[in-house]
């Protein structure tokens, strides 16, 4: 059970990780970061509602699941828009490597707010993950790291950190299936991203036909697979071991 566990945070991370190589090329044909987001959302919504009918899985919600969800996908698309808007400021590959502070923060929020026994095996972990950082951390030669770069990438961080959090200590959310929680989360965290162009920014679109497969892609890969295969590590081995072993 814990090494299905495992097995889940490391695609989970892996397939989180391919962020920057379909949102750039999409940023290169004149698209947005907010739109790019929008449609990656709104793209995934028609696979997972096939899965949950297909599955027999019912999608309405209870009234107690509606206000742990929205918060849930307010954060995920919070984590998301600000990363994706870092990209703007700072490359793309040095950006995906800051957020992967993530784990250092899941592990303090579970010590200093939920009680989670900090175990030596943790602390190691946490001093790996901040070694690596800094060994991945490199900028083009000649550049410099920006500072509303880093600010957004921890602000994604952090919305990320806490979404893991809630989604471990939640009961609510642990008694919903798999589907169900990301179908809903993406049309919750949609509504972030229609604000924002509802308070004045464009919607743009693919200018060529590759974009779309780009969009595709994002769809698939950090958003289905990578959010499914979270949820389901963060059941088994919970959101400290998830977030450290990505």
């Amino acid at each position: 059970m814990k090494l299905k566990g495992y097995l889940l945070a490391a695609i989970a991370a892996a397939t989180y990780g391919t962020n920057p190589a379909f949102a750039v090329p999409l940023y290169e044909q004149g698209m947005n970061p907010n739109s790019v987001l929008l449609f990656r959302y709104m793209m995934g919504l028609p696979v997972l509602a096939a899965m949950l009918i297909w599955r027999g899985h019912p999608i309405a919600l209870q009234q107690r699941e509606i206000m742990p969800l929205a918060v849930l996908g307010l954060l995920m698309g919070t984590s998301s828009l600000t990363l994706f808007e870092a990209y703007n400021y700072m490359n793309s590959g040095v950006a995906s490597t800051l957020l992967f502070v993530y784990p250092v923060m899941v592990a303090l929020l579970m010590t200093f707010f939920f009680h989670e026994h900090f175990r030596a095996t943790t602390g190691i972990c946490l001093a790996l993950t901040g070694a690596g950082l800094i060994m991945l951390l490199r900028t083009p030669e000649g550049s410099e790291i920006s500072v509303a770069g880093i600010a957004l990438v921890m602000i994604s961080s952090l919305t990320y950190a806490i979404y893991l959090v809630m989604t471990n200590v939640s009961k609510t959310v642990r008694g919903i299936p798999t589907l169900k929680l990301l179908f809903w989360q993406l049309v919750f965290g949609s509504s972030v991203f229609i604000f924002v162009i509802a308070t004045g920014s464009p919607l743009t679109l693919p200018s060529q036909s590759s974009g779309w497969l780009n969009l595709a892609a994002l769809a698939l890969l950090p958003t289905i697979i990578s959010l499914g295969c979270t949820t389901a590590a963060i059941h088994s081995i919970g959101s400290t071991p998830t977030a450290l072993f990505g």
